[in-house]
């Protein structure tokens, strides 16, 4: 990893390096001031790793009036709502790239920072917040470590805060759950024992940060694959009570973990949470409302943690089938899952790993009839209309979802004769 040409090819091989798009917005930026802007962050870290990255981010000299008048001029558009931070984004095609002007921290409160703008690399890596993330790369693939440390640690898989660990947190409390979603992804091994300590002493500070940018962190960490060993460590320290109160439960969410990788389901930052607070229903739409979670996550959350239709390990196919037509497959198999997680007994899991793939593969059907169908049988107008629909259509569900327009019809006229006003 410390080899020069190594880490060259490892940049220059990366999609993103020779992205069109990517190309155009850095020829920009070179054009106005050739060697004044570096690709930064996660994109270097992750290349370094051999991993994808979604977001590049780059690190310029010139400051915001400079990045908007260079991509004006290469009549590409821009965002500037975090100009006044020396943040300006510029958007090429449908990719926006985040363009900060190096910078020095003046003034911090756990939560903003007022700084200075800076010419100086090894100024700017200093105020960043791990050294994994402190690495810059030129547009040649050159990369730069500005600390001395970020290298070793990508090297290494361990993550470290830049310098003393509570000055870190201290300027912005996020990092706390930086640290634990980070090695949670890349690290490996014990986590950093400074690290940790820090994040201790000062786990009460994640009260400061909005519930917006406390759930953006949590979500990205209960994606992580490898998770549980990171969540063992973050509840020791107090993290999971900061975040979610009492009561909590972790040695389901720790099932649950190891459930998904007997069933190849991927993780679900969700149905971890819900675990997390036990299936709870009430827990649940507590903690939506805390954590401001969109209306789609908040709803997702909740038919997790519904009670009804009632999901066991013993439903037989057609129960199953049913309960996908009436709650959707996503529900089914969440519910599946947390069941699994908190079935204490080994003999019903081979029955909860079976309901997941038969929830999956069974496409429900489209009930067939219409209220044009029962019109047509001299009905009038009305709510009766509904009604009637929706007594054929339990039945159709009852009986399976037969594929039997006759069947189907005949039932139709019996509800109807014995229904209609």
């Amino acid at each position: 990893m410390t080899n020069n040409r190594a880490n060259n090819d490892l940049i220059t091989r990366a999609k993103w390096f020779s992205d069109g798009a990517t190309r155009q917005v850095l020829a920009a930026l070179e054009t106005h001031a050739p060697g004044a802007t570096r690709f930064v962050g996660g994109c270097v870290r992750d290349a370094l790793l051999g991993l994808p990255s979604d977001d590049v981010d780059l690190a310029t000299m010139l400051t915001p009036p400079e990045v908007i008048a260079a991509a004006e001029r290469a009549e590409l558009r821009v965002a500037t709502p975090g100009a006044a931070h020396g943040v300006v984004t510029i958007i090429c095609g449908q990719r926006g790239f985040e363009v900060t002007t190096l910078r020095r921290d003046v003034e911090t409160d756990g939560r903003h920072a007022q700084v200075a703008f800076s010419t100086d690399w090894a100024e700017d890596a200093a105020r960043r917040d791990f050294y994994c993330n402190a690495l810059y790369a030129d547009g040649g693939g050159q990369v730069f470590d500005p600390t001395g440390q970020g290298l070793a640690d990508i090297a290494a898989r361990r993550v470290r805060f830049i310098g003393e660990a509570p000055a870190r947190i201290r300027e912005d409390r996020l990092r706390i759950l930086r640290f634990f979603r980070f090695h949670a992804w890349y690290g490996e091994g014990e986590m950093d024992r400074d690290g940790l300590e820090a994040c201790r002493d000062q786990i009460d500070g994640l009260s400061q940060l909005s519930a917006e940018r406390q759930w953006k962190e949590l979500r990205r960490l209960l994606e992580a694959a490898d998770l549980a060993p990171t969540l063992r460590s973050f509840e020791a320290i107090g993290g999971v009570r900061a975040l979610l109160g009492e009561p909590y439960n972790l040695e389901r969410a720790l099932r649950l973990i190891e459930c998904e990788a007997e069933a190849s389901l991927a993780p679900q930052p969700l149905r971890r949470l819900a675990a997390l607070l036990d299936a709870d229903l009430s827990r649940a739409a507590a903690s939506a409302g805390a954590l401001r979670l969109s209306n789609a996550e908040r709803d997702r959350l909740l038919r997790a943690c519904a009670a009804e239709p009632r999901v066991v390990s013993y439903m037989s196919v057609k129960e199953t089938r049913r309960a996908v037509y009436t709650i959707g497959a996503e529900a089914l198999v969440d519910r599946a899952m947390l069941g699994w997680a908190g079935d204490g007994a080994p003999r019903r899991h081979l029955q909860w790993r079976a309901l997941v793939p038969l929830a999956q593969t069974f496409a429900p059907p489209r009930f067939p009839l219409t209220g044009a169908d029962v019109l047509a049988l001299g009905v009038p107008p009305g709510a009766h209309v509904s009604a009637i629909l929706r007594e054929v259509e339990a039945w159709w569900i009852d009986s399976d979802f037969p594929d039997d327009p006759l069947s189907l019809l005949e039932r139709l006229k019996v509800v109807v004769q014995a229904l209609r006003p």
